[in-house]
């Protein structure tokens, strides 16, 4: 298997995720926040979607699809442009208000083709080209590819659990 192969679908399976927990989700559920205070379905994928466009346009040296493909204004969230929702306290989650599920899953989906664009052309020594001075050791795009990737599945477990609490009545 080649490595863009792999990468791929990887990617692949988050996308996957994202899909099956949006499926028959209604708009008012994206922003149920279990206990009250935890982060409700719709900031959690918007934000793994975020980080994901945020941080392969950057390596890519492209624009995001958040900006250049008009996602800020269709989905017209209250903050910042640039915000991906690192760090964000309780009042910034509770403004992260989409208006349908569909919504979500199609800025997902445009984040997901821009990554598979991107890995397409993929060589294995790419992987080793510094992209974060910052860092100590600096990271490397193999490492970032993983990191944004981890991220991403993270994320999809948490809202998959919050997905479950919502149906059990729980959230």
């Amino acid at each position: 298997m080649k490595l863009n192969d792999l990468l791929i679908d990887a990617y692949g399976r988050a996308r996957e995720r994202v899909h099956d927990i949006l499926e028959g989700l209604e708009p008012e559920q994206l922003a149920v926040r279990p206990g009250g205070g935890g982060n409700s379905i719709g900031w959690l994928i918007w934000h793994l979607s975020r980080v994901q466009d945020d941080h392969i346009a950057d390596v890519a040296g492209t624009g995001q699809q958040w900006t250049e493909g008009g996602w800020a204004a269709k989905i017209g969230l209250p903050l910042e442009t640039g915000d991906t929702g690192f760090g964000h306290s309780s009042g910034q989650v509770d403004k992260v208000r989409v208006a349908s599920p569909a919504l979500l899953r199609e800025y997902f989906d445009e984040v997901h083709a821009a990554t598979v664009d991107y890995l397409r052309g993929l060589a294995e020594d790419d992987l080793d080209r510094v992209v974060d001075t910052r860092w100590n050791p600096h990271v490397t795009l193999g490492v970032r590819l993983v990191s944004v990737l981890d991220d991403c599945l993270e994320h999809c477990g948490q809202a998959a659990y919050v997905k479950g609490m919502i149906g059990r009545g729980e959230a």
